[in-house]
């Protein structure tokens, strides 16, 4: 009882405390969402299927998941199923928050009857779910390969005090409720286990230490609960919440990066999927070591984690709770103090021609520095007829992101506000990107109302399906299709790039692809990772593309291109140089 009440006033100050550190606007936004029936049975859903179901690590490794939503389900059913017989049979206890945990402890149930039966075999049912979750788990501390998970995260003191807790509950649970079942009977377990254990279970003074015994390590788990990694059960509520009513990290310790940090689950997953985990390389700056050092306060190495990654997604593609680390790693860059202020004064005011109706063309910083994918696309464009323009042509005039990544997001939104002026002042209606890094600010942070933002990828697979421009087929010559982490985690284009190549050639699987796909290791997003990583990290990607043994290696990002470009043993190519070199000319 001690324990339940510590854990439920803990976490009632602390969600005030949450609250009350998001700025006026998030809240009152926050306040509003939970008014929206949409938004409403979004967070039902969503509670549903990743805090009991854990639909995400189901997907990715079934047998995870089982172990995960057996625990987290089957623990949530035996609460319900308990408020109900209390509701149904002593509802003047139902006040009392104790009585549904003990509720075979002070009530000598039948089971002879029909509702007494059902309730014993579904509290049974859920029990065992709950055990076999536990087996799992226990299993995975001691083989976690054979669960598919090559690394996990050593646990800390407080961690195995949990833990060893969490294990302890439901076994001395099963051992308690059979004396119910010497007494008034039970299901297919709990009798069970009476007969199994005749002597230790009819011996009346056995009663009380087990059921103690079982008390102590439910205390024992609400008490540190707070102070371990189970932290996440409560607060990756709060998350969703936060994150299907909008609201999105500004700071990297307070409000929404708070629940982000806390719902981190210590599982391990972001260890294998990231990439500078290639080769055991900074095994300890992976996301669930971040979530780590801000919970510790180590400033050092929270700097030092945050400036290390790549910020290619990959562990919030794949965390199962939805963390999102980019944002959080943002965040703490955005802290860092910048002597230097930028001077955008030599940008220019208007685009030099009208592009009234016509499509605008924004190269980027990228594809200058890799000039033969303009050109191709420059001859694609002017293949199909279509009318454009170049925004750039000369070059000099930067997206933002790069300066986003590094953490000066005031000057970068100065830039954004600049670009946008002059985008405007086009006229066009369509803005061309060859960057998926250009492409990903452009679509999140722009407000470019009534222009239509487009990667090169999108538009060659409509001028293609729609018969604005042919390719020449040669199915004997293969590709793989390498996804840029800012065009595919960051935006979701997967289906465009591969139907183009398709045209082209036949495209082979690389390894790891769409959201698994691997980060070349030339990203932008990295602002300490050493040239000889870089390497490693490129070469365990080139690994991964080249699996399948294709011709040329296919990407549609300029930095992925001069990246593998310096160690693949093939050609390596964008997907407008292929389709430029294999046009039907009228």
């Amino acid at each position: 009882m001690a324990g339940m009440i510590f854990i439920l006033v803990y976490l009632l100050v602390a969600l005030i405390r949450l609250i009350l550190q998001l700025p006026a606007r998030d809240r009152r936004k926050f306040f509003l969402s939970l008014l929206n029936p949409k938004i409403l049975l979004k967070n039902i859903r969503d509670i549903i299927c990743d805090c009991l179901l854990h639909v995400k690590i189901f997907k990715r490794n079934p047998l995870l998941g089982y172990m995960h939503a057996s625990i987290a389900f089957g623990w949530f059913m035996l609460i319900v199923i308990g408020h109900i017989e209390v509701f149904l049979f002593t509802p003047h206890r139902a006040k009392l928050l104790y009585y549904p945990i003990f509720f075979r402890f002070f009530v000598a149930e039948t089971n002879e009857t029909l509702q007494g039966a059902f309730f014993f075999f579904l509290m049974d049912f859920f029990l065992l779910i709950v055990l076999s979750g536990i087996a799992l788990a226990m299993f995975k501390r001691i083989r976690s390969k054979a669960l598919g998970m090559r690394r996990t995260t050593k646990l800390s003191f407080m961690d195995h005090i949990g833990l060893y807790a969490l294990w302890s509950i439901f076994p001395l649970r099963l051992l308690a409720e059979g004396f119910t079942a010497g007494i008034s009977g039970g299901s297919f377990l709990t009798e069970s286990i009476n007969k199994l254990l005749p002597a230790f279970l009819s011996d009346p003074n056995n009663i009380m230490p087990t059921w103690w015994a079982y008390s102590i390590a439910l205390g024992v788990f609400f008490f540190v609960m707070p102070f371990t990694r189970y932290m996440h059960i409560p607060t990756e509520i709060m998350m969703i919440l936060f994150r299907n009513a909008g609201l999105k990290i500004t700071h990297p310790r307070k409000g929404v990066a708070k629940t982000h940090v806390y719902t981190c689950a210590s599982c391990g997953l972001c260890i294998d999927a990231c990439p500078m985990g290639a080769e055991k390389i900074n095994i300890k700056d992976a996301t669930v070591y971040l979530t780590r050092q801000i919970k510790r306060g180590n400033e050092k190495r929270i700097r030092e984690i945050s400036e290390k990654c790549l910020m290619c997604g990959k562990c919030t593609a794949i965390c199962p709770v939805g963390l999102d680390a980019t944002l959080l790693r943002q965040a703490q860059r955005n802290l860092a103090d910048y002597p230097l202020k930028p001077d955008f004064s030599s940008l220019p005011e208007t685009v030099a021609e009208s592009s009234e109706g016509k499509i605008l063309y924004f190269s980027g910083c990228m594809t200058h520095l890799t000039p033969k994918i303009h050109r191709a696309m420059a001859g694609i464009l002017d293949a199909s007829g279509l009318e454009w323009d170049f925004m750039d042509k000369d070059g000099g005039i930067c997206c933002g992101r790069p300066m986003m990544l590094t953490g000066r997001q005031d000057e970068a939104m100065k830039l954004v506000e600049k670009n946008t002026a002059l985008i405007k002042s086009s006229g066009a209606k369509t803005l061309l990107l060859s960057c998926p890094i250009c492409y990903k600010i452009f679509k999140e942070e722009y407000k470019l109302e009534g222009i239509e933002i487009i990667h090169h990828t999108q538009l060659i697979e409509r001028l293609i399906s729609g018969g604005k421009i042919k390719t020449a087929f040669n199915p004997s010559r293969s590709f793989v299709y390498h996804d840029p982490c800012e065009l595919g985690r960051g935006c979701g284009v997967y289906e465009e790039p591969r139907k183009v190549i398709s045209s082209v050639g036949t495209l082979k699987k690389a390894a790891k692809e769409r959201k698994e796909s691997i980060c070349c290791g030339g990203s932008l997003g990295s602002l300490t990772l050493s040239f000889e990583r870089r390497k490693a990290i490129t070469e365990h990607s080139l690994h991964n593309l080249t699996a399948d043994n294709p011709d040329s290696i296919v990407t549609a990002c300029p930095l992925c291109l001069n990246t593998f470009g310096r160690y693949a043993d093939r050609p390596v190519e964008d997907i407008a140089e292929i389709v430029n070199k294999t046009l039907i000319k009228n």
